[in-house]
């Protein structure tokens, strides 16, 4: 098995392909984290704690007379609370007894095969290809009558470890779980930078890199979503590590809510790293018996740089974390109404829109917002899902047919978490919104959130989605969410239970979730909460794909693309080719080029078709063309980063290269250019070495070797221009 225990030195040794997690239960029962990183085999690391007397670290009861012992010093794999350890604490918890305290000793473990499951909550799940193994190691705390599972599950050939945590009240007394992290992971040094991914709506996840210093750094969101501010993703690696080389250490939170992920070097240069739900608005109430189940984290490592590592997280995501069968089968291109008519339509203008998109080759027409209520701007009508038959006066029913007529598939933009004030839902049901009682509530594009923690609000919401999706012939649903949460109170619930909400409201959308979107296998379901407000792991279990940002400028979203790709797989990344001057920026960039930066995704189109030129049109359908020629490759294959735009200011390229390394696709813009500028060349990663290749177009044979060392020569093309260039074996 992939997890073993050691009986002679109480050592747990978790190992994958390439790399090796060790911890062991030490003399008083306390469970220390030993190593984490490139494969030792058959190495006990149990030497690697050397215990030493230091001054105002204070030392456990039973250790008596020691005063080497001291968890204030030692790398734990669950660190205790007011027991010695000033650090931060994995858990704070509010005894039966009004103390605070939590010290966790090994009670029991038990190693068994296959991937635990997290009632209420998506998590990575093991395929019939799998070798995965799992291991529970239950921390009991005598003086509260608390227990606490840690989980582990070690998906050996994938070179992923997850982690869990789960809380049990076996004390006769109600507790209050004020702090839950998933994961806690001790270094016993701190010569690393912190990476994590930063940014606001419509510039999602810029890279931000800084050495680690003394005291905490954190990212969290407090929003009610993962949020476009801070991505529940981030990296642990060597200074010098960058594409190709370092060691690099990942964590992505399997949560689409509230979430804090610190990092503390301590006084011993020592670092702790520790993920979970956001401790800030939590406040979670358990009754004797009663048991919480925290969200998982995902673990990866690399010795190779960040590609390995987005290789590692692409690989495991595709496979192991999207259940939709969508996730392995060729999307179809999407022309999106959003841009291209905004509120101003009725059914003929969007029919006309449909008809010109068919001969460029588009395959499904998706209808965005308006469709339903009072619906001509965001004043009014959200929660009002009845077809607003001034608009579509065909009916909903009687347009998708008449779409379907023209040879397109048909797709609908809903936004069920939130309703309008102007709405016959508010006016019925005021009470369904997140409010505060005597106060007026904050607006958020002129619109409040539904209470999700309410069962009620949940049941409705299923029956309303399930009526639509069944009411007409609907392959496609854009899910959104278009403001974050404010005045987050419960009419439900008691004084002792507003602090549950946040996460009440989580569990009740993925219960949504599973009564609407896995009872509809068969439509394609896309994630979006203004763009990438609500771009995580936890999505992805349901949604194949994600609107990557509601910017849709091409030279803006090659830097929001390159962030995300650190992480998430291409395949789930929705980008679409708009028109100039783009709606957000107001630049103008080449037809060619926005095809070039969307084909890096999911194609498809956010544009008036009746307005573009027959040359336009052309292009697009030659777009599209390219894109499904190389579907397998972007959809599948490994990904490089080539450049960083914060690094290479005068162009931007990444890659594509099939698993068998036999064929790839290089793609360059040019962002910033000069008068008699030097010659650029571009270096091919991914490649065999001592293989040979052709460039597509192109005379001469290259190998391998030569396209990674020395690289291709950039012809001399205009600012924000592009280039692709198709590699095969020969």
């Amino acid at each position: 098995m992939a997890i073993r225990f050691l009986e002679s030195t109480k050592t747990f040794i978790l190992e994958t392909k390439q790399t090796t997690y060790q911890m062991k239960i030490s003399k008083y029962d306390y469970l220390l984290h030993l190593y984490y990183g490139e494969k030792i085999p058959d190495a006990d690391l149990s030497y690697l704690i050397q215990p030493k007397d230091r001054g105002f670290s204070p030392n456990p009861y039973e250790a008596e007379y020691d005063r080497t012992f001291s968890l204030d010093v030692f790398p734990q794999e669950f660190s205790s609370d007011g027991c010695g350890d000033f650090r931060k604490p994995s858990i704070e918890v509010k005894n039966g007894d009004g103390s605070t305290a939590f010290l966790g000793k090994v009670k029991k473990y038990r190693i068994y095969s296959g991937k635990y499951s997290i009632p209420g909550l998506p998590s990575l799940f093991a395929t019939n290809d799998d070798t995965v193994d799992t291991l529970e190691i239950t921390l009991w705390d005598e003086a509260s009558s608390v227990a606490v599972v840690l989980l582990y599950s070690v998906f050996e050939e994938k070179n992923i470890i997850t982690r869990a945590v789960k809380v049990l009240n076996q004390s006769a007394h109600t507790i209050f779980l004020n702090r839950i992290m998933s994961t806690t992971l001790d270094y016993m040094e701190s010569n690393y930078d912190f990476i994590h991914f930063a940014g606001r709506h419509t510039m999602e996840r810029n890279l931000i890199r800084t050495p680690l210093r003394h005291g905490v750094q954190s990212i969290e969101s407090i929003r009610g979503a993962s949020s476009h501010q801070h991505n529940p993703f981030v990296i642990l690696c060597d200074h010098d590590a960058d594409e190709d080389r370092g060691d690099c250490y990942g964590f992505s939170f399997v949560y689409s809510g509230n979430f804090r992920c610190e990092i503390e070097k301590d006084q011993f240069d020592q670092t702790r790293l520790l993920f979970g739900i956001n401790p800030r608005g939590f406040c979670y109430r358990l009754k004797s018996g009663e048991c919480f189940d925290a969200p998982e984290t995902v673990l990866a490592y690399s010795n190779q740089g960040f590609a390995k590592l987005s290789h590692l997280y692409h690989d495991i995501y595709r496979n192991n974390l999207c259940r939709s069968h969508f996730s392995h089968m060729e999307r179809p291109i999407v022309i999106n109404s959003w841009e291209a008519a905004y509120f101003d339509f009725d059914d003929d203008k969007l029919l006309n829109i449909a008809k010109e998109s068919v001969d460029m080759g588009v395959e499904m027409f998706v209808l965005d917002d308006g469709w339903f209520g009072k619906r001509d701007s965001d004043f009014s009508g959200l929660g009002d899902w009845e077809t607003n038959t001034t608009k579509i006066k065909r009916g909903l029913t009687e347009f998708a047919k008449e779409i379907n007529k023209l040879g397109l598939k048909f797709g609908l933009w809903v936004e069920p978490e939130m309703v309008s004030e102007d709405s016959n839902l508010y006016r019925t049901h005021p009470e369904w919104c997140m409010h505060i009682e005597g106060r007026h509530p904050v607006r958020g594009r002129h619109q409040l959130v539904l209470d999700l923690s309410k069962k009620e609000v949940c049941d409705y919401l299923i029956n309303t989605l399930n009526h639509i999706l069944d009411s007409a012939n609907i392959e496609y649903i854009k899910w959104d969410l278009n403001r974050n949460m404010t005045d987050v109170w419960s009419s439900g619930t008691d004084v002792e239970g507003q602090g549950e909400i946040y996460h009440r409201y989580m569990l009740g959308l993925y219960y949504i979730f599973d009564q609407v979107i896995l009872t509809h296998p068969d439509i394609l379901f896309c994630g979006c909460a203004g763009g990438g407000g609500r771009y995580d792991p936890a999505m992805l279990y349901y949604y194949p794909e994600v609107w990557c940002s509601d910017n849709t400028d091409a030279i803006n979203r090659i830097t929001i693309q390159y962030g995300t790709s650190f992480v998430y797989p291409i395949n789930t990344l929705e980008s679409h080719v708009s028109v100039c001057p783009n709606h957000q920026t107001g630049r103008t960039t080449p037809f060619d080029t926005r095809g070039t930066v969307a084909m890096d995704g999911i194609l498809g189109y956010e544009l008036d078709s009746t307005k573009l030129t027959a040359e336009q049109k052309a292009l697009c359908k030659q777009q599209i063309a390219n894109y499904k020629k190389y579907y397998r490759l972007i959809a599948d294959g490994d990904y490089y980063r080539l450049t960083n735009p914060e690094k290479t200011k005068k162009f931007m390229a990444w890659q594509h290269v099939s698993k068998d390394k036999c064929s790839s696709l290089v793609s360059v813009v040019i962002t910033y250019k000069e008068s008699n500028e030097p010659q650029r060349y571009v270096k091919i990663k991914g490649l065999l070495p001592d293989q040979f290749y052709t460039i597509e177009g192109e005379n001469g044979v290259y190998s391998g070797r030569a396209l990674m060392k020395a690289g291709i020569p950039l012809p001399d093309i205009g600012e924000y221009e592009s280039i692709q260039y198709h590699i095969t074996a020969v």
